[in-house]
């Protein structure tokens, strides 16, 4: 009896919870701003403005993905998801000037994005000061491993992949593979 109550409470709550919570939350950041696509289904998490990101149809996202638009309110859509993207959990957009990902990309979890940098002169602290940004742009039907970081400026053409852990800072060419810190190509997909 006792596991039947387990059984029945897990569906519950899994199936069924996760769903109508992910309803409430795609209602709440639309009102917010955020233009999320149809069969897109919103877990927990984390948005500085909701009015920065468009998330296209058919996303799976996982729970503690944190989209930071590192700069005041703007009108302009800087986090732009393709449709039936995948974005594994703890994933980190921090971006200041834009990232676009392409339709049917896969992104593993714990990989990070960051389109800018913080100034070195030594007139002023570091903290303080704006450095360069550049756009990210990641291409179609891309597999970013596990861990990866992308850098400003990087981008990452259709078909590529880029392994786990790996830390791109130049452009990765269409059906390539790239690995390594800094990244480098390490083989091509079969055609």
């Amino acid at each position: 009896m006792n596991k039947t109550i387990h059984k029945i409470g897990f569906v519950l709550r899994v199936r069924y919870g996760s769903k109508l919570l992910s309803f409430f939350r795609k209602i709440w950041l639309k009102v917010l701003g955020m233009k999320i696509g149809s069969e897109t289904y919103i877990p927990k998490i984390f948005v500085t403005w909701p009015n920065q990101v468009t998330i296209g149809r058919g996303c799976k996202l996982e729970h503690n993905i944190y989209f930071k638009y590192d700069g005041i309110w703007s009108n302009a859509n800087s986090i732009n998801i393709g449709n039936n993207v995948f974005v594994g959990n703890n994933c980190e957009f921090n971006i200041r000037e834009g990232i676009s990902i392409g339709d049917n990309s896969l992104i593993a979890s714990g990989s990070r994005f960051i389109d800018h940098d913080h100034g070195t002169e030594l007139n002023e602290l570091m903290r303080k000061q704006s450095g360069p940004q550049k756009a990210i742009v990641i291409g179609n039907d891309v597999w970013i491993g596990c861990n990866v970081i992308v850098l400003k400026g990087v981008i990452i053409g259709n078909g590529a992949i880029v392994a786990a852990g790996a830390v791109a800072t130049k452009t990765v060419p269409p059906l390539e593979i790239w690995g390594g810190v800094p990244t480098k190509k390490i083989g091509e997909r079969n055609k």
